[in-house]
C-alpha cells in the first residue's frame, strides 16, 4: 500500500498466535445484535501454516441472510440513515479509523490466522484501511452534485447524489480487510447500509472489524455481517430482492455468475475479478529495479492478488540475465511463519488453492515448458510451494492464460513495442500493467496502449484510497476508491425548477 506505514507510530513487536480463539465460537452481526446462525450450524476455519482447525463460526441460510437484509432495510427506509447529516457519517468514520489503529495487532493476526499472508504485508495493508476511514470522512463532507446551464431561460437545473440503499458486499480471502474496506467506506460515505458476506476462508477478521463498527457508534442495521459459503450464504444474498446493489470481489466465474443473478432484477452491480497482468522489462530499463519489480509483482502474497504481474515480459536482447537474476532471486526466498518478519514465502490460502496450484505445475510438465525453479509443494508443514518460474512461455499456453493465484511466475520474450502490446494485451483479462523503461516517450506510448485499469511504470503493487482501482474486459465493471468510488455507491438524480415560465397545452 502506497504511504501505508505502521498506524499509530507504534513500534512493531511480535504477534503470537491466540491460544483463546482454537475454541472460540464467533458470532454473527444482524441488527445490533451477536447471533449464532438460526440452523445452529457452525463451521472451522483452517491455519494454513499450521494446518489446523480453529474456532467456529455461524453457517448462516437464507433465513438468516433474509433477517439481516431486513435490518439493513429497516435502517435505511425507516431509521434515517440516509438522512444523517454528512458531519455525523464523516464523524462516525473517523471514529472507525482511530479504533482500527487502537486495535491494528489484533486485526492483523486475526488475518494472517486465517490467510498465511505475511506480517510485514498485513500489518501496513491493515493501517492503510484506518487511512482509508479518515479519507472517506472527507468526501462525506463534501461530495455534491453540480449545476447544469440549460438553453430554456428561467430554468434552474442541477443533480444530487443519493445513496442506492442496501449494499451486499461480498469480499475475498487475500486481502480480507482491505478489500472490505474498498466497499465498506465509502458505501458509509454515502449513506448506504450494508450486508457483509467475508469468504468463508477469512470470515473471522470482518466479524473483529464488525465489533469495531459497533463501537463507533453505528446505528444498528447500517452494517451487518453473515458468515458461510457461497451457497446457500452468497447466493441467497445475491438473488435477494432487498438488495439494491452487490459489490463483489473474486473470481471471474463467479463475477459472472453475481452479475447475471443481478440483471434479472436490474441490481446495481460493481465487479473487482481477476487479472493475468503483464510486467514488461524493457532492455533500457534499470535491470536491478525492474528485477526487484517483477519479484514484488509476482511473489508478494504468496502470488494470490488479482493484480499479480505474474506474466514478465521481457525484451529479447535481455531476456537470459533478466530471467536467470529472477529464477536466482526465486530460489533463495526464506519460506516460513507468516508472523516472523523475516519470512518471505507464506503459506497458501487454503488446501482447496494448494491443490490449483498443484494442479497447474501438472499442467507445466503436460505442455513441456520450462522451469527455471520450483514446480512442486514444499516438504514442509502448511499449504506451501516453491515460488516457480517458467521460462519461454507461449502466451497461449494454459499457465500464461489463467489466473493460478500462486506464487508462480511466466517469463515471455518479446522483441520491440508493438510484439510487446500484441503479447500484452491479447488476454481476456485487463486488471493491471507495469512497464520498466528509462525512455520517457516509450513509457507514455506504453500506458497509452495498454488495456488495462492501472499502469505502473518504474514501480509495481501501489495504490492509494485517493486512486481509482479497477480492469477493463473480464477484469470487472465499475472503480473502487477514489472519488468514483462514491459514484458507485450513489443515484444521480436529475432536477428541474422553472422560475417563471407557463405551460402551454395544447402546444402551438
Amino acid at each position: 500500500m502506497a504511504g501505508a506505514a505502521p498506524a499509530g507510530g507504534k513500534p512493531e513487536t511480535r504477534l503470537e498466535r491466540s491460544k483463546e480463539d482454537v475454541d472460540r465460537e464467533f458470532r454473527m452481526l444482524i441488527d445490533g445484535e451477536w447471533t449464532a446462525a438460526r440452523g445452529g450450524r457452525t463451521f472451522s476455519c483452517v491455519d494454513p501454516f499450521l494446518e489446523e482447525s480453529w474456532g467456529r463460526v455461524p453457517r448462516a441460510d437464507a433465513d438468516d441472510v433474509d433477517r439481516a437484509v431486513r435490518a439493513a432495510r429497516r435502517a435505511f427506509d425507516d431509521d434515517g440513515w440516509p438522512k444523517t447529516p454528512p458531519a455525523c457519517r464523516a464523524a462516525l468514520l473517523r471514529k472507525l479509523g482511530q479504533l482500527i489503529e487502537e486495535n491494528l495487532d489484533a486485526l492483523v493476526l486475526q488475518q494472517i490466522r486465517e490467510n498465511g499472508r505475511l506480517v510485514s504485508e498485513m500489518r501496513p495493508g491493515t493501517g492503510a484501511v484506518a487511512t482509508a476511514c479518515y479519507y472517506y470522512a472527507g468526501l462525506a463532507e463534501t461530495f455534491h452534485g453540480v449545476s447544469l446551464p440549460v438553453s430554456v431561460p428561467n430554468i434552474t437545473s442541477y443533480t444530487l447524489r443519493e445513496p442506492i440503499g442496501v449494499v451486499a458486499a461480498i469480499t475475498p480471502w487475500n486481502a480480507p480487510l482491505v478489500l472490505l474496506g474498498w466497499k465498506l467506506l465509502p458505501a458509509l460515505a454515502a449513506g448506504n447500509t450494508l450486508v457483509i458476506k467475508p469468504s468463508e476462508v477469512t470470515p473471522t477478521s470482518t466479524l473483529l472489524l464488525a465489533e469495531l463498527v459497533t463501537r463507533a457508534g453505528f446505528p444498528k442495521g447500517v452494517v451487518n455481517v453473515v458468515t458461510g459459503y457461497g451457497d446457500p450464504t452468497g447466493m441467497a444474498l445475491v438473488n435477494h430482492p432487498g438488495v439494491d446493489k452487490i459489490a463483489f470481489t473474486g473470481s471471474t466465474v463467479t463475477g459472472r455468475k453475481i452479475a447475471h443473478a443481478a440483471a434479472e432484477r436490474n441490481a446495481r452491480t460493481s465487479l473487482e475479478l481477476g487479472g493475468k497482468s503483464p510486467n514488461i522489462i524493457f532492455a533500457d530499463a534499470d535491470l536491478d529495479n525492474a528485477v526487484n519489480g517483477a519479484m514484488a509483482g509476482s511473489f508478494s502474497a504468496t502470488g494470490q492478488a488479482c493484480m499479480a504481474g505474474s506474466r514478465v515480459l521481457i525484451e529479447g536482447k535481455v531476456y537470459d540475465e533478466v530471467a536467470a537474476r529472477i529464477a536466482g532471486q526465486a530460489k533463495k526466498m526464506i519460506p516460513g511463519d507468516p508472523l516472523d518478519p523475516k519470512t518471505q514465502l507464506g503459506p497458501l490460502a487454503s488446501k482447496m488453492q494448494l491443490d490449483k496450484v498443484l494442479g497447474y505445475f501438472e499442467i507445466a510438465k503436460r505442455d513441456r515448458i520450462e522451469i527455471l525453479t520450483g514446480g512442486k509443494r514444499l516438504e514442509r508443514k502448511g499449504f506451501f510451494v516453491e515460488p516457480t518460474v517458467f521460462g519461454r512461455v507461449d502466451n497461449a499456453c494454459p499457465v500464461a492464460r489463467e489466473e493460478i493465484f500462486g506464487p508462480v511466475v511466466s517469463l515471455l520474450p518479446f522483441n520491440g513495442e508493438d510484439q510487446a502490446i500484441a503479447i500484452a494485451n491479447d488476454t481476456s483479462y485487463g486488471l493491471a500493467a507495469g512497464v520498466w523503461t528509462e525512455n520517457v516517450r516509450r513509457a507514455h506510448r506504453m500506458v497509452q496502449r495498454l488495456r488495462a485499469g492501472t499502469v505502473w511504470v518504474n514501480n509495481y503493487r501501489l495504490v492509494s484510497h485517493a486512486v481509482p482501482f479497477g480492469g477493463y474486459k473480464q477484469s470487472g465493471v465499475g472503480r473502487e476508491m477514489g472519488p468514483e468510488a462514491l459514484n458507485e455507491f450513489t443515484e444521480v438524480k436529475s432536477v428541474w425548477i422553472d422560475t417563471g415560465n407557463k405551460v402551454n397545452f395544447p402546444a402551438g
